[in-house]
């Protein structure tokens, strides 16, 4: 079974409780070692051709109580507002300058168009200031067409906004919660116009891998001409399996290959995170026979400034002296162990969790190991 395990234990617990932790954990990856998990085929690939495009509007947000664009400040409000009258009929051009209406913001809208969208559907559209709005809370979002990167416009968004924040201020305090700048219309466009998608174009479906690798690809390829076809699939990347329709329906056939169910392979990597005191392991960590000693040295710094007054009569000044404590604490109970060779990621964690080292310590171990040459594994540092 492919896992990972997860151990993040921080700095106050103590090595006789992170023992028995490291153990529990180590249990339960022996426990559910015996299985193999398999995935659908349709969880770990994308389809070529099948993808969502990114649509993008400019509009206004009107109805705010007070808190949007102020028109002397944002001039593209302020003309945005004027061409959005003009085109309803109403034609104050001439009076603009006395435009002074703080209850419209100008925003960007963004979102997301999936595959086989069809007109007349809709989708979820997120707001977001462009001035200097306070707050979007209880706006409405007029008519704003959404374009995508060839410029055609593909849905219009419209709709009332729901921001999930909340803002007060005082003359001396000011309170705000989430973002309210930016809000969210749930179904708030209507699709307009369709991209089209051709599967199996030239009778071949490429599937595309989310995670490289030679050996998952073919035993996609492999399952795939089990049970579909003998011969059909073909892996032509680490990335990229290749399947031939022949007269086979391009949808029915990618459905019967979604549900098929393979063990996808995974990199042996260590993943450090040294802010955290977090290590990530894969199933397939080894480490080749190597020994270490783990010494203990704590040093602790105190700094204590002291403020020194002089008589009132003396002449002298106030002053702040530095004053700094430092205690060293070296733990004689040093030793040497060595990790013998093991075919697992749990030999690797008993032989740490022998040594008694905390995750901090071990983040130091697993690189001088990885230098030693003696990890048998990618170790990325964060």
């Amino acid at each position: 079974m492919q896992f990972f395990m997860k151990l993040r234990i921080y700095s106050n617990l103590s090595h006789k409780t992170f023992r028995y932790v490291a153990l529990f954990l180590m249990g339960m990856t022996l426990a559910v070692s015996t299985a193999q998990a398999e995935v659908r085929i349709k969880d770990i690939v994308d389809y070529e051709g099948v993808r969502d495009n990114q649509l993008v509007g400019y509009g206004l947000v009107v109805g705010l109580n007070g808190t949007g664009d102020r028109l002397t400040n944002t001039l593209f409000t302020r003309e945005t507002l004027i061409g959005m009258l003009n085109r309803l009929g109403v034609n104050i051009r001439d009076k603009a300058i006395q435009l002074q209406t703080h209850n419209t913001a100008a925003v960007m809208v963004t979102a997301t168009l999936p595959p086989f969208s069809h007109g007349g559907s809709r989708i979820d559209v997120t707001v977001s200031a462009v001035g200097d709005a306070q707050s979007l809370t209880g706006g409405t979002l007029v008519v704003t067409p959404l374009q995508a990167a060839d410029g055609d416009v593909y849905a219009v968004a419209q709709g009332s906004l729901v921001t999930n924040a909340f803002s007060a201020q005082g003359a001396a305090a000011q309170t705000v919660r989430n973002v309210p700048t930016s809000g969210h219309i749930a179904n708030g466009a209507v699709v307009e116009r369709e991209v089209p998608v051709h599967l199996g174009q030239g009778g071949i479906i490429h599937l595309a891998l989310k995670n490289p690798n030679f050996t998952t690809a073919n035993r996609i390829a492999d399952v795939i001409n089990k049970h579909i076809g003998k011969g059909i699939a073909s892996v032509d990347d680490p990335r990229t399996v290749a399947v031939k329709l022949g007269k086979r329906n391009p949808s029915q056939t990618l459905y019967r290959i979604g549900d098929l169910t393979i063990t996808p392979d995974t990199m042996a990597k260590v993943i450090v995170d040294e802010a955290a005191g977090t290590i990530v392991m894969g199933s397939n960590v080894r480490i080749t026979t190597v020994a270490i000693a783990q010494g203990n040295l704590t040093i602790q710094v105190n700094n204590n400034p002291q403020v020194v007054q002089p008589n009132a009569f003396g002449g002298g000044q106030t002053a702040v002296v530095p004053q700094t404590d430092i205690n060293v604490d070296t733990d004689n109970n040093n030793k040497m162990a060595i990790l013998q060779e093991g075919p697992s990621l749990a030999s690797l964690v008993t032989g740490m969790n022998a040594l008694g080292v905390g995750p901090r310590d071990m983040i130091s171990i697993l690189q001088a190991i990885k230098a030693d040459g003696a990890l048998q594994a990618e170790l990325e540092v964060r």
